[in-house]
């Protein structure tokens, strides 16, 4: 294997690279047409995008067509077409409408379960303002936004009755879990999303089943929702390994034996394969011992390790150093790499953007990530794409050699290979890559690649405050 490029030394930064890396414009991605013919779809397969440019559908609260799949009609369907079980694992589900066709399977006689994080498994109609978070209040401020829905700015009793998801799951009789359930004060994250329908067909993806997850957030008409993605599989096989996932957070259901397992109070389960038609299908289910050679973040770096021509990456949150030094090797290997991260993200201290950018950014305390190792040879093909105010890049995918899909609920950080409940997925097929491949054009497209004025600012003002930083012992 080639060397990859000398990293620089963490804290050190010469003041020609830093003028230099200032004076550095970020470039626009562009993609030669917008390949708008129609792909082929595996068998048994659908994807769904909500912002992709190739269908329109009326945001459910402005009334307006958008571009984009209706992600909420997408899973109602699914819910709707239960005849036996519906098992959901999912952080947040704050949408009614969700909410409602749950309970309506449930009344049908399907057996339906649900399992939520638990800074969210608690209606918001019995939330005070006074007793969260500032992230807590704005999140309780946009659900009561959703819920006047005369906007009137007055939320009526009637309101409150049906505007509050989780509160219409524990009315309609709907078993309901979190990840406290197991004794303890909560996992990392319980991070999942995914849902199994009578034990035959598996949907999943990067969205929460949230307004901001989907649409965007109500009362801010400017946002579309974040950038996200949903996938459904029908396979027996596939779904018989979720449906042991679930059952594992499940055990005996609410108010039990307390015999339920999160994060790594779980049975550490080794990487998984199930064949669908011609596909494989690689599923692990996070989370693993950093001393397990096969955790979440050292499979994607063997899959990334393989690619030959191309990498494509669309993440929300990219903070494995490991990674990054797959990715330079890759490079260094003549691989194409093209990354965009979420723009909130991109610029925080421990992101590896900046290292793959060829910078080193001190924290708020003037320090540096232990470890810290940015790139002497920048990779070009990295940046953030363009996004409504509000809207953030929540993808979690990559695709390889235009052939193969990492995709799940699993962003790229130890959080979620060590400590979170988490799906990740690996699918090769290049048929399924084509339609990723799309999505990550579509982004390119506009994209702002390199030193981007957000960063370069950041970088300018952790330089007044902080010279070059000291790394964290």
């Amino acid at each position: 294997m080639r060397p990859r490029p000398r990293p620089l030394k963490a804290g050190v930064t010469t003041a020609s690279a830093l003028s230099f890396l200032l004076l550095s414009c970020s470039q626009p991605g562009t993609v030669v047409g917008r390949g708008g013919e129609p792909l082929a779809m595996p068998n048994g397969i659908t994807l769904h995008f909500n912002h992709r440019d190739s269908n329109r559908y009326r945001h459910p609260l402005t009334g307006k067509w958008r571009n984009g799949d209706d992600l909420e009609q997408a899973l109602i369907a699914q819910i709707e077409s239960a005849e036996q079980e519906l098992l959901v694992a999912v952080q947040e589900l704050s949408l009614p409408a969700i909410a409602d066709a749950l309970v309506q399977a449930s009344q049908n006689g399907v057996k339906v379960h649900v399992v939520l994080e638990n800074t969210y498994s608690t209606p918001w109609t019995e939330l005070h303002p006074t007793d969260l978070p500032a992230h807590g209040r704005q999140r309780l401020h946009q659900l009561q936004t959703l819920a006047d829905r005369n906007r009137d700015g007055t939320l009526s009793a009637e309101e409150r009755l049906h505007g509050d998801a989780v509160a219409i799951l524990r009315r309609g009789g709907v078993p309901t879990i979190d990840d406290t359930e197991d004794g303890s004060r909560g996992s990392g994250l319980m991070h999942h999303k995914f849902m199994v329908v009578d034990r035959r067909r598996v949907v999943t993806g990067s969205a929460n089943f949230t307004s901001s997850g989907l649409h965007g957030d109500a009362g801010a008409p400017q946002t579309r929702g974040n950038v996200n993605h949903l996938l459904s599989i029908d396979s027996a096989e596939l779904a018989a390994v979720f449906r042991e996932e679930f059952e594992q957070m499940w055990g005996d259901g609410p108010s039990g034996q307390k015999d339920s397992r999160f994060g790594r109070g779980k049975e550490s389960r080794p990487l998984q394969t199930v064949h669908h038609d011609d596909i494989r299908i690689d599923v692990l289910f996070p989370p693993h011992s950093p001393k397990d050679a096969d955790h979440g973040l050292n499979l994607i770096g063997r899959i990334l390790d393989t690619a030959q021509q191309t990498i494509d990456m669309a993440l929300f949150v990219f903070s494995a150093q490991s990674l990054t030094n797959v990715l330079a090797e890759r490079q260094d290997a003549g691989v194409g790499i093209r990354l965009l991260a979420d723009p909130g993200f991109a610029s925080r201290s421990f992101s590896e953007v900046l290292d793959l950018l060829g910078l080193a950014l001190p924290d708020r305390f003037c320090k540096l990530e232990a470890g810290n190792q940015p790139l002497t040879t920048p990779i070009k093909g990295i940046g953030t794409p363009r996004l409504a105010r509000g809207d953030k890049l929540h993808h979690k995918f990559a695709v390889i050699d235009h052939k193969t899909v990492i995709t799940g609920s699993f962003n790229w950080s130890p959080s979620a290979a060590h400590t979170n409940d988490e799906t990740l997925l690996v699918i090769h097929s290049p048929k399924l890559a084509a339609h990723f491949t799309r999505e990550m054009n579509r982004l390119w497209r506009g994209a702002e690649l390199g030193i981007n004025a957000r960063i370069r600012k950041k970088l300018e003002r952790q330089r007044i405050r902080c010279g070059d930083g000291v790394e964290r012992g």
